[in-house]
Parts: structure tokens; C-alpha cells; sequence
């Protein structure tokens, strides 16, 4: 007879693709498993058959809000905003829900931001199991992460696992108070406080899974114990068995592969004049291109649109990246992980939180450039994409990657550790070794 696994994540739709991903997955193995997200998923969830469990806040009341978005996108206190402002004022309700979906559950599976989920799983003495969606996650000072909105910390790191160990001390003293409500609660409930809610204590001591790709980041020795990296788990549909408009496939068959120009699903709201600079880099260059401009009105171009771009809402990924030339792009951990995967150069404009660290580690494989939101101009834009489209070791690389992540199977790797952990003892510990010995 199969588990019940209770995924508790909050976010946008790189913070739950994944796990519809995995669900399904463990679906297909005999397995039961509940999402218990913003009730503005609902549809989405149930639609692949999965059980949708209401978990608050519910984002769909915030996310075509622009101040909420430019404050959540700010590149040096979006992260701040998010935890202190979106997410911890509803803790004990997010508490709540969790609980109640909880209560047959057999293992929780949660999303750092989910914020409530360990003090839940400790309430209901159940297991459960941490998940990082990208490596800038683990504040490693063998592997330090890229951090938003302070580039000079590139020269701090230089100096190696000592100064970068200083700064994550000062880093966890100052996010230590962003959690008081959490251990207001945990105080209410008769639990310990926890040193650091929204850092350290994220991670499960029954263990964590890394649902990214080996080519972003390797194990380190500073990671949580017992962290376990899978591959990315790719899920990319806005809607249940949706694919590629005609009009798109179409469009993508009657010329070259276009460069395609998103800003994934939460940037989306705070595009400011992304679009105009790309469509004016477009007309310079003279190439094909397609723009996933997202259902904010602001977004559509002005005027008449050229026959060589291609304007829409969205389009899976997964059927789009590969038919492009390359993908100019906000970092998010999704659509980091579909360009990877497609096996095509990219462009980076990092906004915040994880986005220029994914973006730096790009870089760094050989298959990305870097252009800064401050500087995203037409002629900076047309520049880049010149030197990526010329150049054919940017192209070599992200074959070579795609060829990486191909020999993985994030579903899979995260189905077999999640259906250990729900073992009576030593789940996480015997796959582990598992692994290790493959």
C-alpha cells in the first residue's frame, strides 16, 4: 500500500512546478500525495490529479499588485520583504493549514518559505523532509552563493572559507529577527526556539533533498547533513496537457530559431521597459524572436509588431528553449533549469533572491552573460546577444550541459529518497548509501 506524502510550498511557479513534478511522480508509484499551496493553484493541482490542500497566504490576492512586486523584486531587500512581509505575518495560519492537511500524512516534504512546516511536522511528531529548489540556498563558505544586491562580496569570497564564514555569521545574526513570529508561535505550542528560523532551521534533520542539477553546484562540506542532490524535477505547463500554440509552432517553423525573451512568472509583474529594450535590440539585430510577455496589460508592445517577433502570453518551455537561438532571461530557478536543459546559450537579467547566483554559476559552465537590470538597454542587449550567437564555444557548452542534465532523472532521484524517508527508520541514511555505492 502506498505513502502520503504532504507538500507544503509557497511562491511562484518555479516554486511549484517541482513539486507537481515530483507528485506526479510519486502518483504514477502507487502513492498518495496533497499540495498544500495558495489557493490560487487549486485548478493546476487538481487538474493533474493530485490533492490540493489550501495553505495561506493565498499569492493569488498579491501577485498583480506592482508595489507588492517591485518590492519583492527589489534587488537588496526583496528577500527581506518576502520573508518578513509576504510570508511571516502568516505563520500561525500557515501553521493551521498545515496541520489539518497533515494529520494522515506520512512524510511532509517542505519549501523553505513554507515556513510553518517543521514547527507543524514537530506539533504532529511527523517526518519530514527539506527540499533546496537551487543552491544559493546553502550559505556554503566552500561554495558562496552570488547574493542580491551586493556584488562587492565577489571580492570578500576571493579571500576564501574564513571571511566568507565571518560574513554568513553576521548574514545569520541579521535574519535571526525576521523569524520572531515563528518562535512566538513555537513558544505558544510548548517547542523550543529555534536559533535561526528562516536559515538554518529550514533544514530537516531527517534530510534534504537538492532538487537541481550537479552541474550547478556540488555537495559541500558545510551543507546540511545528509543533503542529497537530484536533478531538476521538470514540470512546465500553465495548464493540464497544455502544449504550444498553433499559431506559435507555426511561427517557430516558417524561419530561423528565434531568441526568445521571458521574465518567468513573478518578474513578469515587475517588467518595467524589459520588453521595449528587447524588441528595440530585436529590430537592430534584424533577427527572429519570440516574446512571452505574461498576462500584465503593461507588457504588450506598442504599435505594430514586426513579422520576424512572435508576441504571447506563455509557452511551455520545455517545448520552446530547444527551438530557440538563445534565451534572454531573469534567473529564476525554473527557467534557469528549462534553458539548461535546452541546450542553448543565455543572457541573464537578475532581479533578486537566487537569481544572480543561478546567473553567476551560468556564467561560470560557459553558457551565459551577464547583463545588470540597470543596464538593460537595446544597444546593450543587441551587443550581448552578437557575441553569444558568434561565439561557438557558448553554444559547445550549453550542448555539453544539456548532455549532463539529460543523464539525470530529478523525478525519479526524488521519488525513491521521499519513498525511503517513509520507511519506519533509517530511510534517508540507506538511500544515501544507496547512491553512493551506484
Amino acid at each position: 500500500m502506498g505513502a502520503h506524502f504532504l507538500f507544503t510550498t509557497l511562491g511562484s511557479l518555479g516554486d511549484l512546478h517541482p513539486y507537481i513534478a515530483v507528485g506526479i511522480g510519486l502518483r504514477d508509484r502507487g502513492h498518495t500525495v496533497t499540495i498544500a499551496t495558495s489557493e490560487f493553484y487549486r485548478a493546476k493541482v487538481e487538474g493533474e490529479g493530485l490533492r490540493f490542500h489550501p495553505l495561506r497566504p493565498d499569492l493569488g490576492a498579491l501577485i498583480d499588485r506592482p508595489e507588492i512586486m517591485r518590492e519583492a523584486m527589489h534587488p537588496r531587500t526583496g528577500t527581506e520583504y518576502v520573508f518578513r512581509k509576504l510570508f511571516m505575518p502568516w505563520v500561525e495560519q500557515g501553521f493551521e493549514d498545515t496541520v489539518e492537511a497533515a494529520r494522515d500524512a506520512d512524510v511532509i516534504v517542505g519549501h523553505p518559505v513554507a515556513f510553518a512546516t517543521p514547527t507543524a511536522a514537530e506539533h504532529l511528531q511527523k517526518k519530514w523532509i527539506s527540499v533546496a529548489l537551487q543552491p544559493s540556498v546553502f550559505l556554503s563558505a566552500f561554495d558562496p552563493p552570488a547574493i542580491s544586491g551586493a556584488p562587492y562580496l565577489r571580492l570578500l569570497h576571493s579571500l576564501g572559507p574564513v571571511a566568507s564564514r565571518a560574513f554568513f555569521r553576521l548574514a545569520r545574526r541579521i535574519a535571526r529577527g525576521w523569524g520572531s513570529p515563528l518562535n512566538e508561535l513555537r513558544r505558544k505550542l510548548g517547542l523550543r526556539d529555534f536559533p535561526n528560523p528562516v536559515l538554518d532551521d529550514m533544514f530537516s534533520p531527517y534530510g534534504t533533498q537538492g532538487w537541481f542539477s550537479h552541474v550547478l553546484a556540488k555537495p559541500q562540506l558545510d551543507w546540511p547533513a545528509r543533503t542529497f542532490i537530484t536533478g531538476f524535477p521538470f514540470y512546465d505547463k500553465l495548464e493540464p496537457g497544455q502544449g504550444l500554440r498553433p499559431e506559435l509552432a507555426a511561427f517557430l517553423d516558417a524561419g530561423s530559431p528565434p531568441v526568445v525573451f521571458t521574465l518567468g512568472s513573478s518578474a513578469v509583474w515587475d517588467a518595467g521597459a524589459f520588453y521595449t529594450e528587447s524588441l528595440a535590440a530585436v529590430r537592430k539585430l534584424g533577427c527572429r524572436a519570440v516574446l512571452l510577455i505574461g498576462s500584465d496589460p503593461r507588457n504588450a508592445p506598442q504599435g505594430p509588431i514586426p513579422d520576424n517577433v512572435f508576441v504571447v502570453e506563455y509557452a511551455p518551455y520545455s517545448q520552446l528553449l530547444p527551438r530557440s537561438a538563445a534565451t534572454v532571461h531573469q534567473g529564476g530557478i525554473g527557467t534557469t533549469a528549462q534553458a539548461l536543459r535546452a541546450g542553448r546559450p543565455m543572457i541573464f537579467m537578475p532581479y533578486s533572491h537566487d537569481q544572480p547566483d543561478n546567473a553567476n554559476r551560468a556564467r561560470k559552465l560557459g553558457v551565459a552573460r551577464i547583463i545588470p537590470k540597470s543596464n538593460y538597454r537595446a544597444d546593450r542587449v543587441a551587443h550581448e546577444l552578437r557575441i553569444l550567437l558568434s561565439r561557438n564555444a557558448y553554444s559547445a557548452a550549453a550542448k555539453h550541459v544539456a548532455a549532463e542534465i539529460a543523464q539525470e532523472n530529478g523525478v525519479r532521484a526524488a521519488c525513491e529518497g521521499l519513498e525511503a524517508a517513509a520507511q519506519p527508520q533509517n530511510g534517508i541514511e540507506s538511500t544515501q548509501r544507496r547512491k553512493e555505492k551506484a
